[in-house]
């Protein structure tokens, strides 16, 4: 889905993406699940992708930003400065995996609920 946006030649922007107030690069490449976050509650603001910039996958770009040609972003990445040309950008949180913590969960929840499952 676009909205105020203008996409340069040969630029692509896969399914569930969702792209407003912004300018894409030609040969732009966004990754599916991507958006621009470009409404601050407050006023709206404009997101720049420069010529074959990547944008991977589940990305949020929080306008306004921009990200400069022939970067990389990413996946999952939330982005909320900008990119200089050809950088690579990787803004997210490592993962952190808490084995048995789930079970301690439920029988946390059942102990307080009274409930089983």
């Amino acid at each position: 889905e676009t909205k105020n946006t203008r996409l340069g030649a040969g630029a692509k922007a896969n399914h569930l993406t969702y792209l407003g107030d912004a300018e894409i690069g030609s040969e732009a490449n966004i990754g599916a699940g991507t958006i621009t976050c470009n409404y601050d509650g407050y006023g709206k603001f404009q997101t720049l992708i420069g010529d074959r910039a990547f944008i991977g996958s589940n990305s949020a770009l929080v306008a306004p930003v921009s990200i400069g040609a022939r970067a990389i972003i990413g996946a999952g990445s939330t982005v909320t400065s900008d990119v200089e040309e050809d950088s690579v950008a990787v803004a997210r949180a490592s993962m952190t995996e808490k084995p048995g913590a789930a079970k301690a969960f439920r029988d946390r929840r059942d102990r307080d609920t009274g409930k089983k499952g």
